[in-house]
């Protein structure tokens, strides 16, 4: 069976190897051509997309899924979705989770990816039903961690839970670059034995295992695989695009896949790749191997955050206690796996423990209202001490977190709808209000200032 390729370059490549700040002007040049490759799909939008956007580049995540749908004609558009955190870093009413997953497909995505980052199906089921209803498909994914509680017969129980719930196919998302080979080809024939939909592996160079865990995957049976072209591939990113397709040329899995096209889409990225690298927005940590992510579990983008907030701290000496902070602060709050929001949150409760010298002497209002229960089931229970120092006598809850949520929309436009210009403003507002609120007063008084700027130039040519 041929392998099929989905292209990370212009979302999750750039996510983990500069923080997301590949601007949309720089993707509009190639993407046609992308188009003629032959990919199964192209990652565009989601994860750190929209908030990087809205937050560093002063652009419309919205617009930009636009511009590239309009000239996308061939290839499925893909986006990364968090479940019932959609693309913030909390719990969301089911209310703004079923406009958010129209607003994405009406705006020109074919592929949602969804995951949650404790594993809990119930945060699943609000994003697989508004999939179906738009006539999306609804990809679950799996993400994957090694702990005492996460095994082979975990994983395909979550798989074949995933399945039955509407999933129209299965990833597992391995943020961390940590499944190594024989692990990957024991987890994929396993998962493919129990459920029916196709299966997708999506991995990370950080520790150099990468490429040799796609190779025993496929031969498990693996439908797809995430690349990156080379220039933004490797390090905390994805295997190379072109490596992939050329070792699979002329064997049963081979991707049909044009390397002289794809190598065009290559000599477009390389001299980016040398600006972000000059200028120092590409931090050479990012770009090898780093065989302690097998220890740390610590992803891609996780580790671009950590490096980031320490150099805001001055205090990048500290990084390897940090670094070392992490599995503890891991284990003491059930083994998450290590992707957004927890890897953010557990990091950034890691650099408090350190810069603090004392353990959870400063604690997240998120990592208090995840221990609350208000993000979902720990994969493992939660000590009692570790419990009192975070929520003293606090209750947990045990219910679907988004049960005690009432609906948002109603209230959100209208907290905000003085500088509504698209429905789709009302949730830029409802994930990020201050960056997005932000961004509408800057659009405002650039048009303000263009409107008052043309009625002095009638006025002036034809006085009332």
């Amino acid at each position: 069976m041929p392998v099929k390729i989905t292209e990370t370059v212009l979302r999750d490549a750039h996510q983990c190897l500069m923080a997301t700040r590949m601007t949309t002007e720089e993707m509009l040049p190639i993407v046609e051509k992308m188009d003629k490759v032959g990919y199964h799909s192209m990652e565009v939008w989601g994860g750190a997309t929209f908030d990087a956007c809205l937050r560093f580049l002063n652009e419309d995540p919205w617009e930009r899924l636009r511009k590239l749908r309009a000239q996308v004609k061939n290839t499925k558009l893909q986006m990364l979705l968090r479940g019932q955190n959609l693309l913030g870093y909390k719990h969301y009413a089911d209310d703004v989770v079923t406009e958010f997953v129209t607003k994405s497909i009406a705006n020109g995505i074919d592929i949602v990816r969804i995951f949650d980052a404790l594993n809990d199906v119930r945060n699943l089921e609000t994003s697989i039903k508004a999939i179906a209803k738009e006539g999306g498909h609804a990809q679950c994914a799996i993400s994957y961690t090694v702990s005492p509680v996460h095994n082979i017969e975990y994983y395909v129980i979550k798989a074949k839970q995933m399945e039955d719930m509407g999933a129209n196919s299965i990833s597992i998302k391995d943020m961390s670059g940590i499944l190594t080979p024989y692990t990957a080809y024991e987890l994929v024939s396993e998962i493919k034995k129990a459920v029916k939909v196709p299966i997708q592996l999506h991995s990370h160079y950080t520790s150099g295992l990468a490429s040799m865990t796609y190779m025993k995957a496929i031969e498990a049976g693996v439908d797809i695989i995430d690349t990156a072209i080379s220039p933004f591939s490797m390090g905390t990113s994805q295997p190379p695009t072109e490596t992939m397709v050329a070792t699979l040329q002329g064997t049963q899995y081979d991707t049909g896949i044009n390397l002289e096209l794809l190598n065009e889409v290559t000599n477009y990225f390389r001299p980016l790749k040398d600006k972000y690298v000059e200028n120092k927005m590409i931090d050479p940590k990012v770009l090898g191997v780093d065989i302690n992510t097998l220890v740390y579990q610590v992803p891609g983008g996780m580790l671009s955050n950590l490096i980031s907030q320490l150099k805001q701290q001055n205090k990048m000496d500290k990084i390897d206690e940090v670094m070392a902070e992490v599995p503890k602060v891991r284990e003491d709050l059930g083994y998450p796996p290590l992707v957004t929001p927890m890897s953010q949150m557990v990091g950034t409760q890691a650099v408090f423990n350190v810069i603090l010298n004392e353990r959870y002497k400063m604690v997240p209002k998120e990592i208090k209202d995840y221990v609350k229960g208000l993000y979902g089931k720990t994969a493992a229970p939660i000590s009692e001490e570790i419990k009192e120092k975070i929520i003293g006598k606090e209750e947990q809850i045990t219910c679907r977190p988004a049960d005690l949520i009432e609906p948002q929309l109603d209230k959100l436009r209208a907290e905000m709808k003085e500088y509504l210009e698209q429905e789709e403003d009302v949730l830029s507002y409802a994930l990020f209000p201050q960056v997005a609120m932000a961004y509408f007063k800057d659009r405002w008084s650039k048009k303000y200032k263009i409107e008052t700027t043309l009625y002095n130039e009638l006025e002036a040519t034809h006085p009332v």
